[in-house]
């Protein structure tokens, strides 16, 4: 078993015990806590089944166990959280166990959502009537940090926390899956960044290509295979423009369905060539990020193949995972040369590295290595790895280990919801703009890819229960449209799992059939959204309330790359998500003036 390290975090231990003292009753039996650390571990194996088919997200697993007259436990339910805009797996968890709930045991492996505008997963255990709820983790990220802790508490349910009012050896396996499962989270909430990951293949004696430049193949089908259910698992793929010019990748995850990252290239000049697998972007996107000014041509040429160019100031791996963070990743891999990887390091933005070694000698004095220049003279200021692991890979040593530990957010004191129960009158999130991008985001509730199914007209004018409004948008893209290609895409849009399933297909048939959209849909689509938020926010009372209570504020959708339903990353977008909830907030306030104003004429 591997050794595990934590990042210190100082918490009084005076109020560790008075949290202890309130929230338990009796200290929990050897055999309890055995079946309490088998359940949350297999909360956080659950918790990771969608990696690699959908876009990283916080990872939730459910597991409901119950109580024989014997004490022996049964798990009677489970679930997971599949993609952003999905059932939460606790209601997962609930509705696989049916009436057996009744009285039964909760294993989370993390806190779950709760919100004003998300509710679901507390609502789900309590109306399931859960008496107790176990969590491995509470959520790192501080507007939802404790919230479904309370909630669950304030209605008599017994929550006990892996760390905090259960601790002992028998949790410190479990309380380490559930870290590891939403390690990328953490290091988001933790250090602003993407959780990033150092990914290279190399000889037995530290080349990762002969001096020639030639690298195919360096490792093993089985290994190369690992490396793209890595990619699955990332939000973006970054390289470098030798790794272009030299190898002409082409960075997918070739699985044959669900996630594809954003693949990243990073040039300083811009020197890279007119013909590139990168630069075919039918079935996935580029990005090429570069400096300011770098060879205006070639951005141009770029630009018509439907690549997005994004201009720094000074290009460096730091301003890109600060850019990557606004645009909302959890994780990134990198799979660049030795130069760009040296550069990633010393910026300390790698917290990650997964080494594959080879049993190949190719030798040669100017072969290139893994890592390039670090600045190190002396063997005792090298970078030494923690928590490491070995792992046989076909003929190929896998050898994985972070640069930094994972952090551990034990409650941090005093957190902003304690400090505005001292003090009502703090409070963070008073501004005079609102924004809002993924689910999780405070004010998620707001965004098109948010769980709240809406009722509206089909193709074929029937009422449909759609499952999110990104659904109902997508597919009105092709309503009308007599194509085969075109009806199989709208049931496959209508079908789709989640949110982001239904924008893939219906941006990919998009790009690559144009001609399947319908002619007037860049003159309709800003109605069809409005629409769709109007039916969301009246079929929901607490969305709208939600939504009326952000009056005086300016609501921007914060996408850095959508500049026209989002804000883009300097404002330049032209938000037209936020325009639209304002008017419809607008529209909202001034119905209910009426009605107060209808009320006061029958009162006299």
């Amino acid at each position: 078993m591997m050794a595990f390290s934590f990042a210190p975090v100082r918490i009084p231990s005076r109020l560790t015990c008075r949290v202890a003292l309130a929230t338990s009753s009796s200290s929990p039996s050897p055999s309890q806590l055995a079946f309490d650390a088998a359940y949350i571990k297999r909360a956080a194996d659950l918790a990771d089944k969608s990696a690699g088919f959908t876009a990283p997200h916080p990872n939730y697993g459910c597991v409901i166990a119950t109580s024989s007259g014997d004490g022996e436990k049964a798990v009677v339910g489970e679930g997971y959280f599949y993609a952003q805009g999905t059932s939460p797996a606790e209601l997962e968890a609930v509705e696989a166990a049916g009436e057996l709930c009744r009285g039964a045991t909760a294993y989370l492996n993390m806190e779950p959502n709760h919100c004003l505008g998300d509710q679901a997963a507390v609502s789900a255990l309590l109306q399931a009537g859960i008496t107790r709820v176990v969590i491995g983790i509470r959520h790192p990220l501080q507007h939802l940090r404790g919230k479904a802790i309370r909630a669950l508490r304030s209605e008599g349910v017994l929550v006990d926390v892996l760390g905090e009012d259960l601790q002992c050896k028998a949790m410190e396996e479990s309380l380490k899956s559930c870290l590891l499962v939403n390690a990328p989270l953490l290091y988001r909430a933790a250090c602003q960044v993407p959780f990033s990951v150092l990914k290279y293949a190399m000889t037995l004696d530290g080349k990762i290509a002969a001096s020639s430049g030639h690298a195919s193949w360096i490792s093993s089908k089985k290994s190369r295979t690992r490396v793209f259910e890595m990619r699955g698992r990332s939000d973006a793929v970054i390289v470098g423009g030798n790794t272009v010019r030299r190898d002409n990748p082409q960075l997918t995850a070739r699985h044959g369905g669900g996630h594809l990252p954003q693949r990243i290239v990073m040039s300083k000049s811009l020197d890279l060539p007119e013909v590139a697998n990168l630069w075919d972007v039918t079935k996935v996107s580029t990005m090429v990020m570069t400096q300011r000014g770098a060879k205006r041509s070639f951005q141009k040429f770029l630009a018509s193949k439907g690549i997005e160019v994004v201009e720094f100031e000074i290009l460096n791996p730091k301003v890109v995972m600060d850019y990557l963070y606004d645009r909302g990743c959890l994780s990134v891999l990198w799979e660049c040369g030795g130069t760009l990887a040296a550069s990633a390091i010393s910026s300390g933005i790698i917290h990650k590295v997964h080494a594959f070694v080879a049993p190949k000698i190719i030798g040669g004095k100017n072969a290139p290595s893994p890592v390039g220049e670090l600045g190190m003279v002396e063997m005792s200021q090298a970078l030494e790895l923690i928590d490491v692991n070995y792992e046989q890979v076909g003929p190929d040593m896998l050898v994985s280990g972070f640069l930094q530990p994972v952090p551990d957010l034990t409650p941090v004191i005093p957190s902003i919801d304690e400090t505005y129960a001292i003090d009502p009158t703090v409070s963070p999130y008073e501004s005079s703009i609102i924004f809002f991008y993924k689910t999780w985001d405070p004010y998620g509730a707001f965004s098109n890819f948010s769980m709240h199914p809406i009722r509206m007209p089909d193709e074929t004018g029937e009422y449909y229960n759609w499952p999110s409004v990104e659904h109902y948008y997508q597919a009105n893209k092709f309503v009308g449209i007599e194509d085969p290609v075109a009806k199989t895409c709208l049931e496959e849009i209508k079908t789709a799992r989640s949110p982001e399933e239904a924008a893939r297909i219906g941006r990919r048939t998009q790009r690559q059939r144009p001609d399947l959209v319908r002619a007037d849909w860049e003159s309709v689509k800003i109605d069809v959204m409005y629409k769709a938020l109007k039916c969301k926010f009246t079929t929901y009372p607490y969305l709208r309330s939600m939504l009326l209570s952000s009056a005086g504020s300016v609501l921007v959708e914060a996408s850095p790359h959508d500049l026209f339903w989002g804000g883009g990353r300097d404002g330049e977008g032209l938000n037209y998500l936020g325009r639209l909830l304002m008017q419809l907030r607008s529209e909202l306030l001034a119905m209910n003036s009426a009605d107060n104003r209808k009320e006061e004429n029958q009162v006299q």
